[in-house]
């Protein structure tokens, strides 16, 4: 997979970058297929934030305070899924507390919360580690399961069940800062890449301001094949590259007697 856009370039003025930490031992060890990149991916870009970096890092304290350090300079937001439930390995608000240099300790909001859903006479030290939530942080309401996440700086930390992190994500998107959305066009190039990697890089240098994007598949025939995805920020810009992108293909089509 090519992609013509230059990566870790600084972003362009009205533009709203996101990263994404996935915490978990459980994901690194195959154990837990991640469904959340993916629907992030598709949300954010949804509403004109750019995914920018993906990273996983596993239960150890060191590791997450680096990564969440590390994307929080850099990023707009960093949202951050898992290892924030009742079990000894969910260190991800102590974590995040250390990061930001804070304290922490059960919220009484986030302790009601809990209450909705647990009897008062469950509500173990276990449980109670999921109303630990690190100085200043605001919650982030779950309509799911009633454990909140929260929000610190600019950083908005989430569960990693699927359906909880959906509905957290539904409770914070409206708080955040949004730019233009990305448009984008995908041409079938009905070729190998090897037959139009040359012409392709001519049209992306030809619109720098332009991701032009090759995806390789093997189509249902078995040949090779490849769907050209071109993206950006202005529909005249997307519109004439798409164009030049049509053109190329037809002309290649032509070229093989495929026309």
């Amino acid at each position: 997979m090519a992609d013509e856009m230059t990566k870790g370039e600084a972003p362009q003025p009205g533009v709203v970058t996101a990263a994404l930490l996935v915490i978990g031992d459980e994901i690194l060890s195959g154990r837990t297929k991640d469904r959340n990149i993916g629907y992030i991916a598709d949300y954010l870009t949804a509403i004109g934030i750019d995914l920018a970096e993906v990273r996983i890092v596993p239960d150890i304290e060191a590791e997450i305070v680096g990564a969440v350090n590390a994307l929080r300079a850099r990023y707009t937001y960093v949202f951050t899924t898992g290892g924030i439930g009742p079990t000894h390995d969910d260190i991800t608000a102590d974590s995040i507390a250390k990061a930001f240099g804070v304290g922490i300790d059960v919220n009484p909001q986030a302790r009601a919360m809990l209450l909705e859903r647990i009897p008062e006479a469950d509500l173990n030290e276990a449980r109670l580690r999921m109303a630990r939530i690190p100085d200043g942080a605001t919650l982030v309401v779950n309509k799911v399961s009633k454990a909140p996440g929260f929000r610190i700086g600019n950083v908005i930390v989430m569960a990693g069940v699927p359906t909880i992190m959906q509905a957290m994500l539904d409770e914070v998107a409206p708080q955040l800062a949004t730019g233009a959305r990305m448009l984008s066009e995908t041409v079938p190039a009905n070729a190998k890449e090897g037959d139009i990697g040359g012409p392709l890089a001519a049209i992306a240098a030809a619109f720098p301001d332009v991701s032009i994007g090759s995806y390789p598949f093997i189509a249902d025939d078995g040949r090779p094949n490849a769907n050209l995805v071109v993206r950006a920020r202005d529909p005249e810009r997307l519109a004439a590259a798409t164009a030049a992108v049509r053109a190329m293909v037809a002309e290649e089509a032509r070229r093989q007697g495929r026309s």
